[in-house]
């Protein structure tokens, strides 16, 4: 079975147990900052797969560092461990936040931009894609990318709008190119 099919499992238990509690918004935001907190200390990583190290002492450990977290937190990160599967912890929170904006309607876009975007941008591409798209709203992560050159390059899922300079020209190139042949 495959990691990504793992995770899902994962967070779909989670996500049942986060409806049947009415807790959703609560693990969301926690799980964003167990995801931050595992990202800017890649140590903890490295100490809760140390073979060396008890799963007593590592769940110890979790519960000492995350002791103001929700109880099924810290439970998702001690079964994780007992079971060595704590790599599959950003996946598993990706796709748990997924499932919880689908039940909402919402949707989570990156915006690739030469510069960073005003909150009167953001808003305006927000609305603009939440009726394109047909969801309640849109979550806009904007990402300075200076090598498109101008405009800029939207992520929705699977989808890419690509409206910058430097995506004109890598499309006017295959023209000329196939053309050629």
């Amino acid at each position: 079975m495959s990691n990504e099919t793992i995770a899902k499992r994962y967070a779909d238990a989670l996500f049942q147990l986060g409806q049947e509690k009415s807790l959703l918004e609560a693990l969301t935001q926690e799980l964003k900052v167990v995801k931050k907190a595992f990202q800017d200390n890649k140590d903890l990583y490295t100490f809760l797969m140390h073979p060396r190290i008890s799963n007593a002492k590592k769940q110890q450990f979790l519960r000492d560092v995350f002791q103001q977290a929700h109880k099924e937190v810290v439970n998702i990160l001690n079964l994780l461990v007992q079971r060595h599967r704590i790599e599959l912890l950003p996946a598993i929170i990706d796709h748990f936040i997924r499932l919880v904006n689908d039940a909402k309607g919402i949707a989570a876009a990156t915006v690739y931009s030469v510069r960073a975007l005003s909150e009167e941008e953001c808003r305006q591409l927000e609305s603009s894609f939440a009726k394109r798209f047909n969801k309640q709203a849109i979550e806009l992560t904007n990402i300075v990318e200076p090598s498109l050159i101008g405009g800029m390059k939207i992520r929705v899922g699977n989808t890419i709008y690509d409206g910058s300079v430097s995506g004109k020209l890598k499309r006017i190139e295959r023209n000329i190119v196939t053309a050629n042949k």
